[in-house]
């Protein structure tokens, strides 16, 4: 497996992780995710933002969202600091993934959540396939319109292909300090990180 490509224990993990937090209404947890992703991504939180302005504000949040997700993923699964993308690697994602999506015009007439370029789905399997998951069963629980889906889609899979080729220095990204990344804290319930094999809340979250 090479370094650039994302395990699937990686994507399931930032699945994991991001439903523990939302189950949990864990707002300052999401608040870090969210400043961290403003520290070391500016351009792909800004990209995201963005389709509020070309379509609405349930798509501009969904962008984010979605964009966030695929962030973390590679976060998860990179030993060191995700190197940023800089606007000539975002610019450069967005003409390949257009050129891509051109060159198998079959997609445009599949759902939207399979309108994904093989290129794309080549170098990502793992995250593309839980992207189509993700966005499937969004449209049709309508936790999201088709049309926010629909315009969502292709700047995703920009923002994928950036990360991609930042990664694997196809397109080299802005090298970051490395930054140690602080380690969540765990629900009640969970298995303390001391490996005491007993539960957090009856372990080191007792009061000393």
């Amino acid at each position: 497996m090479s370094n650039s490509l994302v395990s699937p224990q990686a994507v399931e993990t930032t699945i994991a992780t991001f439903l523990r937090l939302d189950k949990r209404g864990d707002r300052g947890a999401m608040n870090k995710i969210a400043q961290r992703l403003q520290r070391e991504q500016p351009l792909i939180l800004q990209y995201g933002a963005q389709l509020s302005t070309a379509h609405d504000a349930a798509t501009g949040e969904a962008g984010v969202f979605y964009m966030t997700l695929a962030w973390s993923m590679f976060d998860h699964h990179y030993s060191s600091t995700v190197p940023r993308v800089t606007d000539a690697n975002l610019a450069a994602a967005k003409e390949e993934i257009a050129a891509a999506l051109a060159a198998e015009p079959v997609l445009a007439g599949r759902p939207v959540h399979e309108r994904i370029a093989s290129v794309v789905r080549a170098r990502q399997p793992h995250i593309c396939s839980k992207f189509a998951e993700l966005i499937e069963e969004d449209v049709r629980e309508a936790a999201m319109t088709e049309a926010t889906a629909t315009a969502l889609i292709e700047p995703l899979q920009v923002v994928v292909e950036a990360l991609d080729a930042a990664v694997s220095e196809r397109r080299p990204g802005e090298r970051q300090g490395t930054v140690v990344k602080a380690a969540e804290t765990p629900g009640r319930n969970d298995a303390c990180p001391c490996g005491s094999g007993k539960k957090y809340k009856k372990c080191h979250a007792v009061a000393p």
